[in-house]
């Protein structure tokens, strides 16, 4: 491994200026590039402190074996500069966009002499015209077949416009009025290029101008008895509406915009946009970003600015990912260099472009449309790559390899444990056989002598399996079914691999509970879930998995699975055992009557969302009962209100991590 000072640059050999520095691993080729105001200010902060960096970064620094720059003018041309490097050396620790997946568009082939309208996927070819993308290449031909009853373009491919040329005979289209069918020469190139014109105005957002010259035309045919032709636009004025009554006004000023939003974890992150053109929602993207470092939604958020926009062609003012850029781009947070970034935008346009956070009306309200669309597009990022057959055994298979383990671990258990300072302390043990979770065979705890992460992890784990070899000693057949109950066993079956919430402390103390036991055929490993590091007993440094290896993203799914289930209990009984503690001091009301409560109700808060009729309808419940008991409960809610100073709701709110109570051991 190349060591930093090896190469770091000379003391006052970096020049102060903005510029665009690379890196270099021991083979030449670029694995990071990057830009900053001052050279010697950035790259100094690489060398100075090598193991107080970020790991990522840390790793990248000592993974190269050199380190170049090039001094520019200004920081909009160190922009520039760092887009055609990242574009020509993609390097593998700079942040990635993918999308994820393949987006058609509404496509108009602009160059050629006869433009044709067609659904277009991949990469954006130059003299051609894109609107959307869609999410489904039925939307597009749905709106072109409404749209050639207006605009009769041609749509036809080359060979059938050819064919019909030589035979002199239009196809069904032209016969319908849906194609000017230039192929016969019905309408020459001229006549034909402005037909094309007026529908890309149209699908630009010049709707309400296009709708008052079709209503001027009828209304003036319908003056010189020309009623047929009244009719047919008339006709058209309806198929235009019935196409915009489809993209619904969401920006109430007719502004265009793209508005992005993020959804992330630590390894990835879906991006998505909605492109807004005449206050219409006319196209939607989506990409899935690789996190090769560790990068907060700013930067994210610069790197969409560059990668997305920042290849714009100024001529036509569209991009190679065909993202012409729009006079304001809403993001959900601005980058620290916020006003450089705004700068390139405007000389990509070529006029001003606004940048920047919406903070309430319409733009705020369509952010958080667009943040739910990401939210949703990144669960089924994630749940498609653990559903992937191939994706699944792989990561079996690097678990294994990883691990050391004999086999692979079809069978693999989570144990997960949830509180708030040491009260209502459970777990969650959840259940995954061939890399997809097995539901049925989910189990929880309640804690009943554990106060902290290592004495609550050690009780579940000698609890699950205390109650395995209980049921192996009592098994009556192979199948794990007990004959006097004729139904399976809960904890028939061990796991291949134990997985426990949290680092080498818990793993310890789950690894000492199967000692106890006697059990040593189960592996165990924990995952620590700052960095996501993989933990085995008696190991003083833990297994780092590389950041985009199936088996991280399965460990990762499995960890949190338990994790929700976990939570999901610890408030349900929170939520009881408060309820509980309240109608304890409610006078009159006995245990018989408390249960039937509880059975009803079921949490504190139904039970405050309660009339005095749904009360008295449980039995045994009276009016002048069920009056003391909403006293009980709205007052309960005032003394849960969160006041000022230490120990308000807010501060104590957090439920995950087990932290020790007070007077507890370490």
């Amino acid at each position: 491994m190349p060591d930093p000072s090896t190469y770091r640059p000379a003391v006052g050999s970096i020049p102060e200026g903005p510029g665009v520095y690379k890196f270099r691993d021991p083979a030449g080729r670029v694995i990071y590039v990057g830009k900053a105001k001052s050279l010697r200010q950035r790259l100094n902060s690489y060398f100075a402190d090598v193991y107080g960096l970020h790991p990522r970064t840390r790793q990248m620094v000592t993974t190269a074996a050199s380190v170049e720059w090039t001094v520019v003018g200004t920081e909009v041309e160190a922009l520039q500069l760092e887009y055609n490097w990242i574009k020509e050396f993609d390097p593998r620790f700079n942040v990635r966009y993918r999308d994820d997946k393949s987006y058609p568009s509404l496509a108009v082939t602009l160059n050629d002499e006869f433009p044709r309208l067609q659904v277009m996927r991949g990469p954006k070819r130059k003299g051609v015209r894109y609107f959307g993308p869609y999410a489904h290449a039925w939307a597009i031909r749905e709106t072109v077949d409404t749209l050639t009853r207006v605009f009769p373009a041609r749509t036809c491919s080359a060979g059938v416009f050819k064919r019909a040329s030589q035979i002199g005979r239009p196809c069904l289209l032209g016969y319908i009025g849906k194609c000017s069918a230039p192929c016969v020469g019905r309408v020459t190139a001229e006549e034909h290029r402005r037909i094309v014109d007026d529908f890309c105005d149209f699908m630009g957002g010049r709707t309400d101008q296009m709708i008052r010259r079709l209503e001027a035309e009828m209304a003036q045919a319908a003056v010189d008895l020309e009623y047929e032709k009244a009719a047919r636009l008339r006709d058209d004025l309806g198929a235009l509406r019935r196409a915009l009554e489809k993209q619904a006004v969401v920006l109430g000023d007719g502004t265009d915009a793209d508005v992005v939003a993020f959804a992330q974890d630590e390894l990835e992150a879906a991006v998505q946009v909605f492109h807004v053109r005449g206050g219409r929602v006319r196209g939607q993207r989506g990409w899935i970003v690789d996190k090769v470092e560790d990068v907060t939604t700013g930067q994210l958020v610069e790197q969409f600015l560059l990668q997305v926009y920042g290849g714009v062609d100024e001529q036509t003012g569209t991009g190679e990912v065909g993202e012409a850029v729009p006079r304001e781009v809403l993001v959900p947070e601005l980058p620290d260099d916020a006003d450089v970034y705004a700068e390139l935008l405007s000389e990509l346009r070529g006029s001003r472009v606004s940048l920047r956070v919406p903070q309430r009306g319409d733009k705020r309200s369509l952010m958080e449309t667009v943040e739910r669309n990401a939210k949703e597009s990144f669960a089924r990022h994630r749940v498609k790559r653990a559903s992937d057959l191939t994706a699944r055994s792989l990561a079996l298979s690097e678990i294994q390899e990883a691990l050391d383990l004999p086999d692979a671990p079809l069978r693999i258990e989570c144990i997960d444990i949830s509180h708030v300072q040491g009260t209502n302390v459970v777990a969650s043990m959840v259940v995954f056989e061939d890399g997809m979770a097995k539901k049925s065979d989910y189990r929880r705890f309640a804690v009943a002598q554990g106060t902290d992460d290592t004495a609550a992890m050690a009780e579940v784990v000698r609890r699950r399996f205390a109650r395995h070899l209980k049921d192996e000693a009592d098994r009556r057949d192979e199948q794990g079914v007990a004959a006097e109950e004729g139904r399976p066993r809960r904890f028939a079956y061990p796991p291949n691999l134990l997985v426990v919430d949290g680092g080498a402390p818990q793993v310890a103390a789950a690894s000492r509970s199967l000692s106890e036991l006697g059990i040593v055929d189960v592996a165990i490993c924990g995952l620590a879930k700052r960095m996501e590091e993989v933990w085995l007993p008696d190991d003083p440094d833990p297994v780092i998995l590389p950041r985009t290896s199936e088996a991280l993203y399965l460990l990762q799914r499995v960890r949190d699975e338990a994790h929700r289930f976990a939570i999901t209990y610890h408030r349900q009984k929170r939520s009881s055992t408060m309820l509980v503690s309240l109608l304890d001091d409610v006078p009159g009301l006995g245990g018989t009557r408390r249960k039937a409560l509880m059975k009803q109700f079921g949490s504190l808060k139904r039970l405050r969302a309660a009339t005095i009729e749904e009360l008295t309808a449980v039995p045994g419940i009276g009016r002048r009962t069920a009056e003391a008991v909403l006293a009980a409960v709205s007052e309960s809610a005032a003394d849960d209100a969160p006041g000022p100073g230490p120990g308000s709701a807010g501060d104590i709110a957090e439920v995950g991590r087990v932290h020790p109570v007070a007077g507890a051991g370490a």
